[in-house]
């Protein structure tokens, strides 16, 4: 969900921006990658308590610029996934809070910015045991530590590129079904899983992408300096 018409301070009820007094929202030229770490970590202060306090997880949330402007992305999730309409209360939840702290405290992002809040998509990494249970029945490769077990029960050295759905997922570790039969893993001995894209599952794909929540930027600008 892109918020637009940021302007340097916060968007007001009505939607129009408003504007900041005095200098304060103008971007230092030449400004450090520091400073958008820092801003990164006083935005998380303030938006990840209203993410968590609408019963969703934080994800991700990365500061960029885009031409003269920045963009501060956050992504959200939860136990049984996040439709449109979630992902809307939270852009408006996090939309105010941002603007509270902004009244009381000052700009937390020098200059315009736009906010966009989406869900995560089918081609975000799997590294939370969260990530792996709320994709339990969904097809996944990983580096797995050992690969498979062979006959007697003994992993091979080295590691390997396994494939299989998952069918059950906990806090300490994974059971995969695999060609070769069921084999479970400790996260620790697991890369980043993906999950692969299905044939027999298009049509939920298709909706996932819808939740993407991105929309295109007003004008042609690259995105660069990503902190995340």
């Amino acid at each position: 969900m892109t918020q637009r018409g940021r302007a340097t301070r916060s968007t007001g009820p009505t939607g129009r921006p408003r504007r900041a007094d005095g200098p304060r929202g103008v971007e230092r030229a030449g400004a450090p990658r520091g400073d958008l770490a820092a801003r990164r970590a006083r935005l998380r202060e303030v938006i990840e308590p209203v993410v968590g306090a609408a019963g969703y997880d934080l994800e991700e949330l990365t500061v960029s610029r885009a031409g003269r402007r920045h963009v501060v992305r956050v992504i959200v999730d939860a136990d049984g996934g996040i439709n449109l309409d979630a992902v809307a209360d939270v852009s408006r939840a996090v939309s105010a809070a941002l603007d509270a702290a902004e009244e009381s405290g000052g700009d937390l992002v020098a200059g315009e910015y736009q906010l966009e809040v989406s869900s995560p998509g089918v081609d975000r990494p799997l590294t939370q045991p969260r990530h792996w249970r709320r994709n339990v029945g969904r097809l996944v490769k990983v580096t797995a530590r050992g690969g498979l077990p062979g006959q007697r029960g003994e992993r091979p050295a080295g590691d390997r590129q396994v494939t299989g759905r998952v069918v059950a997922a906990d806090d300490e570790r994974v059971v995969l079904e695999t060609d070769a039969g069921r084999a479970e893993w400790a996260y620790a001995d697991l890369g980043p899983g993906r999950v692969q894209v299905e044939f027999t599952r298009l049509d939920e794909v298709e909706e996932t992408d819808g939740l993407d929540g991105t929309d295109d930027f007003d004008d042609d600008d690259d995105v660069e300096d990503e902190e995340r």
